[in-house]
C-alpha cells in the first residue's frame, strides 16, 4: 500500500486535466469572423450564373457566413460595399498590359444590392439578394461585380482578416436556353481557295447571351484571345419552330449565309445517376462565309465555315432552383 498516495495524486491530476479539457469548450474557440461564401476559380473570380430575362429582374442569393466553434449569439448587421480597388489589382497581376483581357466592373445599371445584410442571433448564415437586370449587356467583355465586407471598430462584427474570405469577385454569366460551351469538333473552318486542305477545328466554341432567344459566337476560329474579337460577332437567333437564323451586324465582315440552319433538342436520363438529365441541343446545317479584314494589315482573308455544333447541359432534377440545377 506504499503506492496508494501516489495513485491518489495521479487520479487527482487526471481529473483536473479532464475537467479543463471539458471546460475549454464552454468558451468560444475561434473568432466569429464574417465572410462571403464565394470560392475562387482558377481565373481568380467566382462564376455565378444568372438566367437572362428581357424585362424582369433575376435575383442571385449570395451567402454570408459567421465562423466560430459556437453558434452566433447576436443579431449582426453586415455592411457591404463595391470594391473597385481589388478588381484593379487582380487585373494587373493577372493580365499586365493586356487590357482587353481585363475584367470590367459591372455597371450599376445592371444590378441592385442591399448594402446592409442581417444575420440573426442563433444563425451562422444569411443570404444577400442581388437583383440583376441584364438587358442590353455586351458579353464581349468579362463583367465582374466586386464586393467587400466593410471593416471598422464601430461595427458589431469582425470581417474575416483573410482577404479572399471577405471579398466576393462575382463573374457574371448570364444564360438562356441556347448559351454555353458547344462541342466544335464537327464545325470546320477553311480559307477560301484552300477547301481541299485540312480545315481548322476547335474542340470547344463558346456562345454568349444577347437576349432570351439569341446568342453570339465569334466567327470561324476567332476566339476570346483576339484583341479585335468584337468585330467578328456572329449572331444566332433560335425560333420556336426549330429554325436558326445566323447574321452579323458588322458590314466589313462581308458575312454571307449559304444554307438555312436548324436545331433539335433531345433528352435522356443518366444511366448511373437517374436524377441527372442530359439535354442536347444540336445546330445543324451551319454554312456561312466571312472576311477577316484585320488579322493582316491591308489584306482581306475569306473563310468558309460549315458543319454542326452540340451543346450538352446536365440538369440535377432534384434541385428546384434553375441556376443551381445546371451542372456548369
Amino acid at each position: 500500500m506504499k503506492n496508494k498516495p501516489l495513485i491518489l495524486i495521479l487520479c487527482l491530476v487526471q481529473l483536473i486535466l479532464c475537467t479543463s479539457c471539458n471546460d475549454e469548450w464552454t468558451e468560444e474557440q475561434f473568432e466569429n469572423y464574417v465572410s462571403f461564401k464565394a470560392p475562387l476559380t482558377s481565373g481568380g473570380v467566382t462564376d455565378i450564373y444568372i438566367r437572362y430575362k428581357e424585362s424582369e429582374k433575376t435575383t442571385f442569393q449570395q451567402p454570408l457566413i459567421v465562423s466560430g466553434s459556437k453558434t452566433n449569439s447576436e443579431d449582426i448587421t453586415v455592411e457591404v460595399a463595391v470594391d473597385a480597388d481589388t478588381l484593379e489589382v487582380l487585373n494587373y497581376e493577372r493580365f499586365q498590359n493586356r487590357e482587353d483581357f481585363y475584367y470590367r466592373q459591372l455597371d450599376s445599371k445592371y444590378y441592385t444590392i442591399p448594402f446592409q445584410v442581417e444575420i440573426k442571433a442563433g444563425e451562422n448564415t444569411s443570404l444577400m439578394g442581388i437583383d440583376f437586370s441584364l438587358n442590353g449587356i455586351d458579353m464581349v467583355d468579362k463583367w465582374v461585380l466586386p464586393l467587400t465586407i466593410k471593416d471598422d471598430p464601430s461595427y458589431d462584427y469582425v470581417a474575416n482578416p483573410r482577404k479572399n474570405y471577405r471579398k466576393a469577385l462575382l463573374r457574371i454569366n448570364p444564360f438562356n436556353d441556347y448559351s454555353g460551351t458547344y462541342s466544335g469538333t464537327a464545325l470546320k473552318t477553311v480559307m477560301e481557295g484552300y477547301e481541299n486542305e485540312t480545315p481548322v477545328v476547335k474542340s470547344e466554341i463558346r456562345s454568349y447571351v444577347v437576349d432570351e432567344n439569341t446568342v453570339f459566337f465569334y466567327a470561324g476560329s476567332i476566339d476570346e484571345d483576339r484583341q479585335d474579337r468584337r468585330n467578328y460577332k456572329v449572331y444566332a437567333n433560335f425560333d420556336e419552330t426549330g429554325g436558326v437564323i445566323f447574321y452579323a451586324e458588322n458590314p466589313e465582315m462581308n458575312f454571307q449565309i449559304n444554307k438555312d440552319a436548324s436545331y433539335t433538342i433531345t433528352e435522356r436520363m443518366d444511366e448511373i445517376r437517374p436524377y441527372l438529365l442530359h439535354r442536347y441541343l444540336t445546330i445543324n446545317n451551319i454554312d456561312y462565309q466571312f472576311t477577316d479584314y484585320t488579322l493582316v494589315d491591308n489584306v482581306a482573308i475569306n473563310y468558309k465555315v460549315s458543319g454542326s455544333l452540340i451543346l450538352e447541359r446536365q440538369l440535377n432534377t432534384q434541385i428546384p432552383d434553375e441556376d443551381q440545377q445546371i451542372e456548369w
